[in-house]
């Protein structure tokens, strides 16, 4: 799993690369939760993550809750269509803005 991170017009854009399952689940978090800005807004790059087990979903669900409770937007971008089906069968899709690509991402969060 590799993470990194950057700022674009004021929105912290976190890349994911690799899976999100157990095994990386837990990287996943010590390494996002403390990068989701106070009153900010997050931008998840998620197009070269091929795979995301229910850990991988109950990270997003916590870095979605720990968002709202800093208040902060979060948005998604790049699912692939297993990942998006999955998100929109579990009712997690209801929680994010939910983009095709980063562009996307950064002009919905603006």
């Amino acid at each position: 799993m590799k993470i990194s991170s950057s700022t674009q017009n004021d929105i912290l854009l976190v890349t994911l690369e690799g899976d999100v399952d157990g095994k990386t689940a837990p990287q996943v978090q010590q390494e996002v939760l403390p990068l989701i800005p106070e009153g900010g807004k997050m931008l998840l790059d998620l197009k070269d993550v091929p795979y995301m087990s229910s850990a991988g979903l109950r990270t997003l669900l916590l870095i979605y809750r720990q968002a709202q409770g800093k208040g902060s937007k979060i948005a998604l971008s790049g699912l692939s269509e297993d990942i998006s089906d999955t998100m929109s069968a579990t009712g997690f899709l209801d929680y994010f803005v939910v983009t095709d690509d980063v562009t996307a991402g950064l002009e919905a969060l603006k």
